[in-house]
């Protein structure tokens, strides 16, 4: 909502705008009128919406036109003012004030108008006969008001109303012709009600209305209220109420409604607790907290009550219980985004079920993978979802855990994070792709059902080290030698990948790692992938086995996806391990026991994890 609002009285001379400021001030006529009053502001404490406001007066006698033009720019509302005695100052509001109005604002984005018929204790008869069809003519008109500046007769009320037209105006709500709400508002409304939707039936029933009610307006309804809104709805819209809950055209025309019968404020309010800004799109500060700061040498990652909301919403709209998302599914799930967040190339990214379909653990992997590599795009998805309003948080900021210093996980030998990336480099050809995609469980057959257009650069998912559970994020970077950015070089392991078949593909990994790794202390391990096929002898001064012992690292790592089921994933494993403790010793990394207590961890707790997954899904 706006800070302030600025309101200007303009009208012909002696209508009594001067006067209307002075009454509404000193709470009394004045007797010694001035050609125009000074700019007065009324501080928020003493206005109804809380808001401070500013209240200019106009006198033809004192200003040029171009000042008045300046005025109109600045003006957040005008109160064009005429006497309801003299007819002239009537016919001139449409002759002349509402045309200037308009040729000094912008047509896309009308200033709100109030018409303001003064002197009503010198008639008997009212202007509203007169002032209806103007009313009816120029949409840019939000009301009218007859009041007395002489007997104080609605004078709070009309800058009441003029305070209104500003924080409430129903220009972007509202088609008076039509007698229906814009596509805009019925669009934002939408979506407030399927976040509200928390079961995703397509009702709100008692429980998620009182919950929208004390989100909204911090107070419950009692159940009397309740029925009363229910049955307000029944004796006017078919199918409005469903299975004694509101119903997504119920819930519409109850704004309607409000809308209809001057009650704007209801529906802004749920409009603005909903993130929306005064031209009904979801605004920036909602979006995008100001609160998060990723020092250098940080991560960022969900923390439990992020990931236990993402649960939610996954269970919320997996609707076969398959533990997957179809298609139909995840379009539902992201109907209340402004567009399709997730490409075809997420598929290949994340876990996938035999369909194809993202699956629960798929799901949270693209979140994490979404968190770490772009977390103002995470805070924006979550903003989509409703995080801080079903939390009950500030922001969706809260839901982001800052990983503390890297160097301080080194100098104490321990870290607290969850996420690991892992780097891949290797040449055309060394079957780089073929190791993400194998991560995610799939073997040269399946890799080859895969779109070229769909592939991905990225694949993530969880290993388990020491039965804990954490997430290896790889990314596979294009093999140009000269072009290494510093993303390409920043992560926690450098995995380098060589065609065991190919004799000239182990060069390429040994010149990078001699380049740009070989004086870090980012740990790197040698894959020999394709060690299905016949090994060749490697064109290069060292073989891989020579060059990983003169240079400390563990020795390559036998590697194929051209295997019947899925392929093993000791190597990603054995991967995460090393990127959670590059302080190990390469004694230990050699140490048979050291990885069996590794591998022996992971599988206890996948056992134990699917178990208990298992028993989540029969409680859901």
């Amino acid at each position: 909502m706006r800070k302030d609002v600025r309101i200007l009285l303009v009208g012909e001379p002696k209508v009594g705008k001067t006067s209307l400021i002075m009454s509404l001030v000193s709470e009394e006529f004045p007797q010694v009128v001035p050609y125009r009053a000074e700019e007065i502001t009324i501080p928020a404490d003493v206005t109804p919406e809380r808001v401070p406001t500013h209240i200019v007066d106009y006198s033809e006698a004192e200003q040029t036109d171009e000042q008045l033009s300046s005025e109109i720019s600045k003006a957040n509302v005008i109160c064009i003012v005429y006497a309801v005695n003299n007819k002239k100052s009537i016919e001139k509001v449409t002759s002349h004030w509402i045309p200037l109005i308009n040729d000094n604002t912008d047509k896309d984005s009308r200033v709100p108008v109030i018409l303001v018929g003064n002197k009503s204790d010198l008639v008997e008869h009212s202007s509203m006969e007169t002032i209806l069809p103007v009313m009816n003519q120029y949409t840019e008109i939000e009301t009218c008001v007859e009041c007395s500046a002489k007997n104080l007769k609605n004078i709070s009320e009309l800058f009441y109303y003029a305070q209104k037209a500003v924080l409430h105006p129903t220009g972007p709500l509202y088609c008076p012709e039509e007698k229906q709400m814009k596509p805009a508002c019925i669009k934002a409304l939408t979506r407030i009600f399927k976040v509200s939707d928390l079961d995703n039936d397509g009702i709100l029933n008692d429980n998620e209305l009182n919950f929208f009610q004390r989100t909204c307006f911090n107070a419950p309804l009692v159940s009397q209220a309740l029925e009363d809104v229910k049955n307000v709805v029944r004796k006017n819209v078919i199918d409005g109420v469903c299975d004694n809950g509101l119903t997504l055209k119920g819930f519409l025309f109850l704004h309607t409604l409000f809308i209809q019968r001057g009650r704007h404020e209801t529906t802004w309010t749920v409009l603005r607790r909903f993130g929306y800004d005064d031209d009904l799109e979801l605004h920036q500060d909602y979006l995008f907290p100001l609160t998060l700061k990723v020092p250098p040498d940080c991560t960022t990652e969900l923390n439990h009550n992020a990931y236990l909301f993402l649960q939610s919403v996954f269970d919320k709209h997996d609707k076969d219980r398959d533990c997957a998302l179809s298609p139909e599914e995840l379009k539902d799930l992201f109907d209340v985004f402004p567009y399709m967040p997730w490409g075809p190339d997420v598929n290949n990214t994340v876990c996938t079920n035999d369909e194809g379909w993202i699956t629960y653990q798929g799901y949270l992997s693209q979140w994490t993978l979404t968190t770490y590599l772009d977390v103002q795009r995470c805070l924006e998805y979550l903003g989509y979802l409703g995080y801080s309003i079903i939390s009950e948080q500030e922001s969706q900021a809260v839901a982001i855990t800052v990983t503390r210093d890297k160097k301080i996980d080194l100098q104490k030998k321990q870290t607290q994070r969850s996420v690991f990336r892992c780097n891949v480099f290797g040449d055309s050809g060394s079957g780089k792709s073929g190791f993400l995609q194998a991560f995610l469980g799939r073997n040269l057959t399946r890799q080859n059902t895969v779109s070229e257009e769909h592939m991905s650069y990225y694949a993530i998912s969880t290993a388990y080290v020491y039965g804990q559970e954490k997430y290896l994020l790889l990314h596979e970077v294009f093999p140009d030698f000269d072009v290494l950015s510093d993303t390409d070089l920043a992560c926690d392991i450098v995995c380098l990948v060589y065609d065991a078949s190919n004799p000239h593909s182990f060069e390429y990994c040994a010149r990078v790692f001699k380049q740009y790794f070989m004086d870090t202390k980012t740990p790197c391990m040698m894959i020999a992938a394709k060690s299905d096929l016949q090994e060749a002898k490697q064109l290069y001064a060292l073989t891989p086995l020579e060059f990983c012992r003169k240079h400390k690292m563990p020795p390559p790592q036998a590697f194929t996806c051209n295997t019947a089921d899925a392929p093993c994933k000791d190597i990603y494993t054995k991967l995460t391990t090393m990127a959670m403790h590059p302080y190990v010793t390469q004694a230990d990394l050699k140490s048979s026991t050291f990885w069996l207590r590794v591998s022996a961890g992971a599988t206890v707790f996948a056992v134990l994890g699917f178990a208990m997954y298992r028993v989540l899904l029969k409680q859901r």
